[in-house]
């Protein structure tokens, strides 16, 4: 059993896309469950109370933060369930890196305009530190730095760094959301005054198959 848990939301297009993302999973056969570690249910430890097969828990985080490293981990101790396994979070994660890349393509990218990676900020520097490493995975693609902001609780802001890009001297730059549902971030990106805004990783089929490796490698551990 894959118990795939995704943030929550009061946004319905990222509640949807959790349960598409869970959907397109499944595809494949896999047994898969949705849970969400805040804002709605059902919780971690709701889905887990009815199981009693063994159960991989895969973060649908970019970020290993707050909830992958002490959320998740506790509603799994709260559930009781004794066979549970709990993987890395999604990111950072070379495939990660190729389905923004594909994003930004559709966005109208083209080789030699600058990048800004957007992502949400923590307090965890851990989680600080996952989300500077994807902007290098996405530097490494493009062969061009990729510099960070952050939405909310980091610094420096997106709108920051892409006003600092323009004092540099660059040409077109865009925004390559470090997120994965559409929603109230992606939404104030629009704020950031790029020329182009790219789209969350969504459902993209290398994000499905980073789902199901996570998972694969799970089983193979155990």
């Amino acid at each position: 059993m894959l118990l795939l848990v995704a943030h929550g939301t009061r946004d319905p297009r990222g509640v949807e896309l959790a349960r598409q993302l869970a959907s397109v999973v499944a595809a494949d056969g896999t047994d898969v469950r949705l849970a969400f570690a805040d804002v709605l249910g059902p919780t971690v430890s709701e889905v887990l109370a009815e199981l009693t097969e063994p159960v991989v828990v895969v973060p649908a985080f970019f970020a290993a933060g707050y909830h992958v490293r002490t959320d998740v981990p506790a509603q799994v101790r709260a559930s009781g369930h004794q066979q549970v396994h709990v993987t890395a979070a999604l990111g950072p994660d070379p495939v990660l890196a190729q389905a923004q890349l594909a994003r930004l393509h559709e966005a109208g990218w083209q080789p030699g305009e600058a990048v800004v990676l957007a992502a949400v900020g923590s307090a965890d520097d851990r989680a600080l530190a996952d989300v500077r490493a994807a902007g290098d995975l996405l530097a490494e693609l493009l062969q061009a730095p990729v510099p960070v902001g952050y939405l909310v609780a980091a610094q420096p802001p997106v709108a920051e760094v892409v006003a600092g890009l323009r004092a540099e001297g660059a040409g077109r730059v865009l925004v390559s959301p470090y997120l994965l549902a559409p929603g109230l971030f992606h939404t104030r990106l629009a704020q950031a005054r790029a020329d182009a805004v790219a789209e969350p990783v969504g459902v993209h089929p290398l994000l499905v198959e980073l789902v199901r490796r996570r998972y694969a490698d799970a089983l193979a551990e155990h």
